[in-house]
């Protein structure tokens, strides 16, 4: 390079030389210039700053060119002094560098982030302002949160809320941001009026997720908690208006207002704002908000009454001051029940209970009561009520009636069964308590002529279910009060009159078969007994089945009883008409009952046939039972082998679990008959539905059978119908998937611990595993005959008697006829040895071999 002043300023080294030769060639080319800075880069600082501003010089702009250079710049200071003059060099930079790159916000916030480090708060600010001019307005956010961050953190609070007003003239919906910064430099005032306009914009979004109504409620607090602070607003309108638009959130609203009102020492105007507020809120949350805070600010008012009269001495007024606002606190801790049944009233006032609960908050006053109840009976709808309106006025009459005012308890009543209830059943309700009143008066024809009254055909008969007829016309079906009065007529009534109140409930088709009952038993009790089994004739008349159940069994309870055998025909009669059609869940009490009257007038034939019937018309739960019953009576009338055709129907027809008892119990009978084979016989029929893996005690009780009855055959039969069973289960689909199912989810030694993802491929080796498994149970479960079972045996034993025989034919050919042999001996290890065969058994191919 020539010399500038004379002298040479620039040194190159003969590494620089390519480099220098490239940039001549191409002097405009930004991938020379950073392959030679790359070059450079761990040389010395000022070489490679001269680079730079060659390169810079030549292509002034490029912006990878400006902004590596400004990066190296700022390296190179950092950790210095901020009052050395290599920063207003970097300064100056960067301001070269704007000339060209005042288009590029990183270089902007580069800068203004470096002027920041040097804590120039005034250009800061202006560098600020002018990366805000200079850049278009799509790229101002990348500035802004830098920008504010710089400002909130300065100590000029006013600095800081000019540029957060510039700032939302931009983005409105950051209103939240300025708002808390406010709050924390303590201009409460502006933030209150900020936070007004928020929550007056409906189209307002909150960024961190409030709903309008916590906005509103951070300004009550705000409003209310600094009275002082806050003068632009007026207060008292805010929340009222928030009171009424926020009609489920009062509670909070209301102690904000008084919380206000406390605050600026207008004490009377807090306490008339919570007794409007306990007035008129209609939840219990509400409620219970504004009653702790107002108890709260009266024990606060009377400590601080008492603070102040410690400190000033004793003086007269100040104690009846002081016994006055506790006088206040006790009534207002003694109203809260009634003001909480307000609360619930105003809520619901068709609410039956809580009207309850207000009479027995009175208790001990009757004038508050009677007018408890008068507005309780004119305010509550019966269409619409909770709970029973008639129990309203039952409680009303029954309070004149405790005071001995009879008249006044009647007139109640009478007004009461002219109220439009909704449901017949109120009406009748209050009738029965109408008649109960007289009867606890001991006024008993009193009682029956109103009960006759109520049960009293109207003049336009109406459908007991028919809504759009008034319940007046509807009460003279009400089985409610049919029941009352044929109680009486039982009681103070003559025969015919009861009968006739009972003939009358069965031709209004309202009777139960209690009813029913209770009429035939009426009947018996006066010796009427043809005349009790024709109501209970009409009464299954009436009903179907499952109802008519309790009747049928009554019936021929009561029948037996009366006649016994002498009228046996009919009584079977009356069973087979109740077993007509009778459900299978309640046939086995009537079927016994029909046995039981064979067995006792009757022939045994026939109870076993009824047994015979019961055992398939029963519920399926229920003939498990049913056979025992049967197999029971059986061997009782014609002895125990009569039962083995019982036994033998109840094995086919029960189902797996039910029939391996009955084959264990009949395999148990014919043993103890002496029928060995035929309980063997048994046992091997019924192997056939024992899974041995399931069902082990099955096969001990077999195995102890053979075990006292049998031999060695036995046994081996025994264990290989075992095996047989056991791998016909194993070969059925549904288990084999089941063990498969549980082998996959096994944790220990299956394939699929190893590589899960195979299972599809290794199906073929898991059942060769599960097979071996099986073979290995099937090994253990061998009996040791040595062992445990021992037989008379004869001196020669087997092997003795198969040594003999190969002696005596050393040439046959052992072919073993039994199956079962070498499985039950075990594995033994067998000799083999090579014979030698005659060349003349192979014929001419043998030939030319040894």
């Amino acid at each position: 390079m020539p010399p500038l002043n004379g002298k040479p300023d620039v040194m190159f080294e003969e590494d620089d030389l390519p480099y220098e030769e490239e940039i001549i060639r191409n002097p405009y080319s930004v991938k020379c210039w950073m392959r030679y800075i790359e070059f450079k880069q761990n040389g010395v600082k000022s070489i490679l700053n001269m680079i730079y501003e060659r390169a810079l010089k030549e292509l002034p702009g490029s912006y990878k060119l400006w902004y590596n250079y400004l990066r190296e710049r700022r390296k190179q200071v950092k950790g210095k002094c901020i009052m050395e003059a290599a920063y207003e060099e970097i300064n100056n930079c960067h301001e070269r560098a704007l000339v060209f790159m005042h288009k590029m916000p990183r270089i902007w916030l580069d800068y203004c982030q470096f002027l920041v480090a040097q804590c120039k708060i005034t250009r800061s600010r202006r560098t600020f302002d002018r990366a805000l001019r200079a850049l278009p307005v799509t790229q101002h956010p990348r500035i802004w949160p830098l920008y504010l961050r710089f400002a909130r953190n300065l100590p000029l609070p006013e600095t800081a809320i000019r540029v957060y007003r510039r700032y939302l003239k931009l983005s409105p919906e950051n209103a939240e941001e300025y708002i808390d910064y406010l709050r924390s430099c303590g201009k409460l005032d502006e933030a209150a009026v900020r936070l007004a306009a928020v929550v007056n914009d409906e189209s307002f979004v909150s960024k961190e997720g409030k709903s309008n109504y916590q906005l509103w409620h951070e300004l009550c607090d705000l409003i209310s908690q600094n009275p002082d602070k806050v003068n632009s607003l007026n207060v008292g309108a805010i929340i009222r208006g928030g009171l009424t638009r926020f009609t489920d959130q009062l509670g909070k609203l209301w102690c904000s207002l008084a919380d206000y009102y406390i605050r600026s020492g207008h004490f009377e105007k807090a306490r008339d704002v919570y007794e409007e507020a306990i007035l008129t809120v209609v939840t219990v949350r509400d409620f219970t908000q504004v009653f702790d805070s107002y108890a709260q600010f009266e024990e606060s008012m009377i400590a601080a009454k008492m603070e102040t009269t410690s400190e000033m001495g004793k003086d007269e007024e100040e104690d009846i001051d002081l016994e006055l606002r506790l006088a206040r606190f006790e009534q207002l801790i003694a109203r809260r029940p009634l003001l909480l049944n307000s609360v619930l009233l105003r809520q619901n006032p068709h609410n039956v209970h809580e009207w309850h609960k207000r009479v027995k908050l009175y208790e001990g006053k009757p004038r508050q009561i009677i007018n408890t109840y008068t507005e309780a009976v004119q305010t509550v709808d019966p269409m619409k009520a909770t709970g029973k309106p008639s129990s309203l006025w039952v409680s009303f009459a029954k309070f004149y009636e405790e005071n001995e005012q009879l008249d006044d308890a009647r007139t109640i009543f009478e007004k009461a069964t002219k109220v439009n209830y909704k449901q017949v059943d109120d009406l009748a309700g209050v009738w029965c308590e109408y008649g109960e009143m007289e009867l606890r008066h001991e006024n008993y024809e009193q009682a029956l002529r109103i009960l006759r009254k109520a049960t009293a055909i109207p003049s336009k008969k109406a459908e007991y279910f028919d809504v759009s007829e008034p319940v007046q016309n509807r009460v003279y079906k009400s089985l409610k009060v049919w029941s009352m009065l044929a109680d009486l007529e039982e009681s103070m009534g003559t025969f015919q009159s009861t009968k006739a109140v009972y003939d009358r409930i069965i031709d209004l088709r309202i009777a139960t078969p209690q009813i029913i009952i209770n009429y035939a038993m009426f009947l018996e009790e006066h010796n009427y007994f043809e005349e009790s089994f024709k109501a209970y004739e009409r009464g299954i008349a009436l009903f179907r089945w499952p109802n008519v159940y309790d009747i049928w069994n009554t019936y021929l309870t009561k029948f037996i009883d009366r006649y016994g055998g002498k009228k046996l025909e009919r009584a079977r009669d009356l069973f087979e008409q109740a077993l007509d059609g009778c459900p299978a869940k309640f046939a086995k009490t009537i079927y016994l009952l029909y046995a039981k009257l064979e067995e006792e007038f009757g022939l045994a034939r026939h109870a076993m046939a009824v047994y015979e019937r019961a055992t398939q018309a029963v519920d399926n739960t229920e003939r498990h039972h049913m056979f025992n019953i049967y197999i029971k009576r059986a061997a009782e009338i014609y002895g125990v082998t009569y039962t083995r055709a019982i036994y033998q129907k109840a094995i086919e027809v029960l189902p797996d679990e039910h029939s391996r008892d009955m084959c264990l119990r009949f395999a148990d009978m014919e043993s103890k008959l002496g029928e060995i084979d035929r309980g063997r016989a048994i046992y091997s029929y019924c192997s056939q539905i024992c899974d041995p893996r399931m069902t082990a005690t099955f096969w001990q009780t077999w195995k102890e059978f053979e075990i006292r009855h049998g031999n060695e055959d036995t046994i081996r039969e025994m264990l290989r119908i075992k095996r047989s069973v056991q791998a016909t289960y194993n070969t059925q689909v549904n288990f084999m998937s089941s063990q498969m199912m549980k082998a996959t989810t096994n944790a220990t030694g299956t394939i699929s611990d190893l590589a899960p993802g195979q299972m599809g491929l290794d199906d073929m080796k898991l059942l060769e595993q599960q097979a071996q498994l099986l073979a290995a149970e099937a090994e253990q479960d061998k009996p040791k005959l040595k062992e445990k079972i021992l037989f008379v045996r004869s001196d020669t034993s087997r092997s003795e008697l198969a040594e003999l025989a190969k002696q005596a034919n050393p040439d046959e050919i052992d072919i073993d006829d039994e199956i079962g042999d070498d499985e039950d001996q075990g594995p033994e290890e067998v000799q083999l040895e090579q014979k030698s065969v005659p060349t003349a058994v192979f014929g001419g191919l043998k030939e030319g071999e040894d």
